[in-house]
């Protein structure tokens, strides 16, 4: 009895322990986060921080632990993989990188720009990992035909992938577990943030041609022979390329529709998924669903909740609130920049879960009109720090390692010496933005 009064007297402390631990496990990578998260989790519920009871007295109970788990989240994750996977089958994603790139002439800038531009575009829509999987056997294809250093493109791709998944809704898990959170539609995510998500785009793709130009030098007959690759036999199965189109685009637009409809994004992607699991062997895709970070997901969502039902978010809160002085620039401009170093630092999904809880706690306080700058800020600190360093996001990490594989390894310090360039540059323009937007 003493050790459950001692628990529940302490529960902000003995919650925000568990996740800080919990934070240091996933920084240092020793243990697989999935694992560190559920742990975690465990530990939240066996020591009464959350209820392992859905009703007390007949009644609901709010501290029951699966009421802590965002599952718009979950499904949508896991509905957006079966989806992406089937479709990538198909083909269809590398013959659209072939003919973009026939269209460069083979000149090494060009080359850049395209292979830019497509992850940006295909991390709008993709997850990060799977745009930059799919993007990177092209990638070394182009370097060794031209004879040049493949990380020029490689380290295009992970500054792109994740701007270019700032961009919406589906773009990065940041921006997935914000949406649910604050209630903010597809069309929300591409009216506030896709206009400026293209301006920085095209700002860090200049800024890394001038870094790289004197690394992308080739001769005539070495693009020749990119200008004229052969794309005849990129797309493998013609019948699933129609159908994964058909539904991809669907489910786009049921994204867009969301605010008349009213149908979540989870229900949507959903739909979609099951529609082509119709013509596939759902064991088989299931293995391709990423289960270590839907179990990441559920793990992290627990142990947050805790943290949220003893009261800490809501000391959090109050504590930014102080800070600034209730200033809505200051809170704003704290939170863009304190999100981009800190995720360029740490995985920004444990980062953003812990931040969404806080300014619903800020909404409550200061208003809806407050918070809605916050979100934006949020969204474009915590996705465009990860381009800080190497291990800022799981895109950096995945390329590096394939890189290294390639003999072609990135070194933790060179790619910050361009990361914390690009990373300053994106939070500068954001600031200006936020500011013109909602600020003045």
């Amino acid at each position: 009895m003493d050790i459950l009064n001692f628990i529940q007297a302490h529960s902000v402390c003995i919650s925000a322990a568990i996740l800080l631990i919990s934070y240091v496990f996933i920084a240092t990578e020793k243990i697989p986060k999935a694992t560190v998260a559920l742990l975690g989790a465990v530990i939240t519920i066996l020591l009464g921080l959350l209820s392992q009871t859905k009703y007390i007295d007949g009644n609901i109970n709010n501290l029951y632990f699966i009421n802590y788990i965002d599952f718009n989240v979950i499904f949508l994750l896991v509905s957006m993989m079966i989806i992406v996977n089937i479709a990538t089958k198909s083909g269809m994603f590398n013959w659209v990188a072939n003919e973009l790139l026939k269209h460069t002439k083979g000149k090494p800038i060009r080359i850049l720009f395209v292979l830019g531009l497509f992850t940006a575009i295909t991390s709008a829509f993709l997850d990060n990992v799977t745009t930059v999987i799919l993007i990177m056997p092209i990638t070394f294809y182009i370097a060794k035909k031209l004879d040049i250093n493949p990380i020029p493109y490689l380290m295009t791709e992970i500054f792109s992938s994740n701007i270019g998944g700032t961009a919406t809704l589906i773009g990065d898990p940041p921006n997935i577990i914000i949406g649910s959170a604050a209630g903010l539609s597809f069309m929300d995510f591409i009216k506030e943030l896709t206009g400026i998500v293209f301006v920085i785009l095209i700002a860090v793709l200049i800024i890394l041609s001038l870094f790289f130009k004197k690394q992308l030098i080739t001769t005539e007959e070495k693009m020749a022979s990119i200008a004229q690759i052969d794309n005849s036999h990129t797309i493998t199965n013609k019948a699933l390329l129609i159908r994964s189109l058909i539904v991809l685009i669907a489910v786009i637009v049921g994204f867009v529709l969301h605010d008349i409809t009213h149908i979540e994004t989870s229900v949507t992607a959903m739909l979609g998924a099951s529609i082509l699991l119709l013509f596939e062997k759902p064991s088989d895709l299931f293995k391709e669903v990423e289960w270590n970070t839907i179990f990441f997901f559920i793990g992290l969502f627990i142990i947050i909740g805790g943290l949220e039902a003893s009261g800490g978010i809501a000391l959090m809160a109050k504590w930014i609130l102080t800070v600034t002085q209730g200033s809505e620039k200051a809170t704003a401009l704290l939170i863009l920049w304190g999100s981009g170093f800190i995720s360029g630092i740490i995985d920004n999904i444990p980062y953003t879960a812990t931040m969404t809880p806080m300014i619903l706690e800020i909404e409550k306080v200061m208003g809806q009109a407050y918070a809605e700058p916050l979100w934006w800020c949020l969204s474009l600190g915590a996705c465009l720090g990860g381009n800080m360093t190497i291990i800022g996001a799981a895109a950096n990490v995945i390329v590096s390692e394939t890189s290294a594989a390639h003999k072609h390894p990135i070194s933790f310090m060179s790619f910050m010496k361009y990361g914390v360039i690009i990373m300053i540059t994106s939070l500068v323009l954001s600031s200006i933005y936020i500011y013109l937007r909602f600020l003045i």
